[in-house]
């Protein structure tokens, strides 16, 4: 099958998601070294350039029903993901890789301007992140920095983008510069129950290559996000049906999530 490319008039009526945070020196801080994380932080060290900081978030341990779907080995076992991530790739890709073992709730703040990407598997890890972001990654007439949540099922994930507790913000040059947080796009997310809080006979069994799957799609929105060029404010992948969803950063898709509230046009 030929997949004919888009016409420039269709390229041109996209919007694009603000980049200015990555004009100098900016931050990239990935909460949740497990399954997705861990494969996006190997990626990242090959993807982001000098000037970029990269940070790894995680209080977990290795265990060993880790080694067949993340990114670890034996000889990590009992080690913090966040602490054996970091010195591996640091070593590996020559470049400072900065982490800790604190949740992200314990710590001050993020590093802005840049991202935060959450790779966390349960409501109130994402409901951390957004206490920590919401006051610090929209503030009109400075940078604009983003948070991209990925989640996924068993053959199934979603990512979503966003900065801010409002609704959208779009210039007349096909900026778009604001959009809701990930938890306000979808909050049935903060309800997602944790594995502590499952019965292990009870949790759906992940399919093998859907944490690499989801890590390559967010290094996708990464690239994306440093080149000025993402035009996406979700994007869902389902390996069971082999498709990928996109849904676009626009006005009217802000206002359907939104349900028309506060959807701003400057």
């Amino acid at each position: 099958m030929v997949t004919l490319p888009l016409s420039n008039s269709r390229r041109c009526s996209l919007y694009k998601l603000d980049n200015r945070f990555a004009e100098r020196s900016f931050t990239v801080t990935v909460v949740g070294c497990g399954g997705t994380g861990g494969f996006a932080a190997e990626e990242l060290c090959r993807l982001l350039p000098e000037r970029a900081q990269l940070v790894l978030v995680d209080h977990d341990r290795v265990e060993e029903n880790n080694l067949t779907r993340q990114n670890f080995s034996y000889e990590d076992l009992g080690k913090f993901k966040s602490e054996v991530l970091a010195q591996r790739l640091s070593r590996r890709y020559r470049r400072s890789v900065a982490y800790t073992t604190l949740p992200i709730a314990a710590l001050k703040e993020v590093e802005i301007p840049g991202l935060v990407i959450g790779c966390v598997d349960n409501g109130l890890a994402r409901r951390d992140i957004a206490e920590k972001v919401k006051g610090q990654l929209f503030q009109p007439y400075r940078c604009v920095s983003w948070w991209v949540d990925a989640g996924n099922g068993d053959n199934y994930g979603q990512i979503l983008i966003g900065n801010t507790l409002k609704g959208g913000g779009f210039d007349k040059e096909g900026t778009c510069f604001a959009l809701p947080l990930p938890t306000l796009q979808r909050p049935e997310l903060l309800a997602q129950a944790s594995p502590v809080e499952l019965a292990c006979a009870q949790m759906a069994e992940q399919g093998p290559t859907i944490n690499r799957a989801m890590a390559s799609v967010v290094v996708e929105v990464v690239r994306r996000l440093i080149e000025g060029t993402c035009p996406w404010m979700q994007f869902y992948l389902d390996l069971e049906a082999g498709t990928m969803h996109p849904v676009f950063a626009t006005p009217e898709a802000v206002k359907k999530i939104t349900k028309g509230k506060e959807v701003k046009h400057d």
